[in-house]
């Protein structure tokens, strides 16, 4: 790995400063240049390449063990490649292309030609229906649409293309390429070399469209959450100062390419600081496959979601060398105590949390400088004025439950005006809408305040603490119960995998609690197991938090984010009573 440059070199054009003395000293004085005209492929992939040509950029393994590396050069050189090609097949600035690449290198090779065209990225998992497909594709306009050979999802794919009249191209990255679809690699590989970035109309600026999240659809359809060029810039702030990537060392995010978590972790932070993307290309998840794909990868710094943790502490992990791993974070849903403490008693880590959305960079952590709180999200991030927020828009005293809001969202994009209006950039990191739908983002955003629907309650040191979604707090008899205590409180009994906790609708109370659960191996349901767990629950919370209803299940419902959808089980259960 090369060690000819001490990784500041792209950051200072960017961070005034980068070093910071405290917390508090970061919070205040953080400051993030955003110019008028950045775009991450030219400003960041292929200025390492020009400074320093063999640099990390990328480390690649996959279930079989097969490892690959790639340098900046590469990069830039198979995605100028990349770019040309997209040019030949007709795609063009503005034009939206999705991408099912799971973690295949072509991810980070089309994501950054893309940027270099100034057309607009829509990931998506390999997860997706036909249904999804159809839906995402009419909906955002896609045209071009470039998938891994997954059998099940081509078949899904062929058979949504006749509803998705905007699609006019589908390539295919792989060995198995189906009639009627390009072979993606032979395209690029045939393309000419050089893309020498555009001027004029043709040149990207950073107000414009660059990426394109699907919401998780936790509470309904998913939605449009659109990001311009300066959400690269955004995620400086999660990489260097939560995820604690280092210059010329790998770090590496464990999750599929078409999560808003690639973001967070795979690509755009980590490369403006010098660090190596470390990616596990796996078709299935499992504990010891990504154990495995650990000990070959060797990060320095590594982040995967709560739900991972969760799977990790049920395995033998005495095997296992975890000695290289400096740093360890976790995002995507919030972290049990419980699970805080088996994993650094097995395996010498400290988890820090992070919390954001797909509409956002990290939004608040347990920053380098901050002591763990096991259970809290740390403390807010700079720039975006994040606050508790109570019904009426007040700031909420320590204690108090209210709506986690981004408070410096002023720039906010007018309809009508090209995505953004007015030219502006925003607070870097922060989505510039809904597309396509302007009553849902002014339903979310609105008088300078971006209001997340995330729910929380800060203590007197200022760390914040997740309740729930604003739709998931339950009312119960007067009291307002948040699901995470109660699901953290059932995560420490040895018999529980995985929960979730509802409400469920009570003729006299109004709501109870309920909670569904996956077992861990070796326990089995019963009667006597649910009272243990009642039980359980009100030893360590408070009695009137405990589950009145207690469902034993084989999975959770779940996004294909992998986030738990606590509406399908409220939908499920609306007319059961409790008792």
């Amino acid at each position: 790995m090369s060690e000819n440059t001490n990784g500041s070199e792209i950051l200072s054009r960017y961070c005034p400063r980068i070093d910071f003395d405290s917390y508090d000293d970061f919070y205040a004085n953080y400051r993030c240049n955003v110019p008028e005209n950045f775009n991450f492929a030219f400003d960041v992939v292929d200025e390492w390449a020009r400074i320093d040509p063999d640099k990390l950029a990328l480390l690649w393994t996959n279930d079989e063990g097969a490892m690959r590396s790639f340098t900046f050069t590469d990069i830039k050189r198979q995605s100028d490649k990349a770019a040309q090609a997209l040019l030949s097949i007709g795609i063009k600035k503005g034009d939206v292309v999705m991408l099912i690449l799971k973690q295949r290198p072509e991810v980070w090779v089309l994501m950054t030609a893309l940027m270099k065209i100034g057309a607009v990225c829509i990931p998506g998992t390999f997860q997706l229906t036909q249904k999804d497909i159809i839906y995402r594709c009419n909906i955002a306009e896609v045209k071009l649409l470039i998938s891994v050979d997954d059998k099940e999802l081509l078949n899904n794919i062929g058979a949504a293309l006749p509803e998705c009249e905007s699609v006019k191209t589908v390539a295919v990255v792989g060995n198995v390429i189906p009639a009627g679809f390009l072979d993606m690699r032979a395209e690029i590989e045939k393309a000419a070399g050089d893309f020498t970035r555009p001027t004029g109309s043709a040149a990207t600026r950073t107000s414009e469209p660059m990426l394109i999240y699907f919401s998780s659809g936790t509470t309904g359809m998913p939605k449009m959450v659109l990001h311009n060029h300066s959400l690269a810039l955004g995620h400086i702030v999660t990489a260097k100062y939560w995820q604690c990537v280092q210059n010329n060392k790998v770090h590496m995010t464990q999750t599929d390419s078409g999560w808003a978590k690639f973001a967070w972790g795979k690509i755009y932070g980590q490369w403006i600081c010098g660090a190596a993307v470390g990616a596990y290309d796996t078709e299935k998840f499992t504990p010891h496959g990504m154990l495995d794909a650990l000990q070959r990868l060797r990060p320095a710094t590594f982040c995967a979601t709560a739900t991972i943790f969760r799977f990790l502490i049920k395995e033998d992990l005495s095997g296992y060398d975890f000695s290289f791993i400096e740093h360890t974070g976790v995002a995507g849903e919030p972290l049990s105590p419980e699970v805080f403490h088996q994993i650094k008693e097995m395996t010498g880590l400290e988890i820090r949390e992070g919390f954001g959305q797909s509409e956002t960079s990290v939004m608040a952590a347990a920053f380098k400088w901050l002591p763990v709180k096991p259970g809290s999200m740390g403390k807010p991030a700079p720039l975006f004025g994040l606050n508790l927020l109570d019904e009426d828009g007040r700031p909420c005293d320590d204690g108090i439950v209210g709506n986690i809001s981004i408070t410096a969202a002023d720039a906010y994009p007018q309809p009508g005006e090209t995505f953004l209006g007015k030219g502006q950039s925003g607070v870097p990191g922060l989505f510039r809408g809904y597309w396509k739908d302007d009553d849902i983002t002014k339903a979310a955003w609105y008088d300078g305040v971006y209001h997340t629907g995330d729910m929380a309650w800060h203590d007197a040191d200022g760390y914040y603490w997740f309740v729930g979604r604003n739709d998931d707090v339950i009312k119960c008899s007067g009291y307002r119960i948040g699901p995470f205590e109660v699901e953290s409180a059932l995560m420490e009994h040895p018999s529980v995998l995985e929960c979730a906790v509802t409400a469920a609708p009570d003729p006299v109370r109004g709501q109870v609690v309920k909670a569904t659960i996956v077992l861990a191996r070796g326990f089995s349901p019963s009667k006597e197991l649910e009272r243990e767990l009642q039980n359980h629950v009100k030893r360590v919370t408070a009695p009137y938090k405990y589950p009145r209803i207690v469902e034993f299940v084989a999975e959770l419902p779940k996004t294909i984010s992998g986030k738990i959808q606590r509406n399908l089980i409220r939908k499920k259960d609306s007319g059961k009573e409790g008792v």
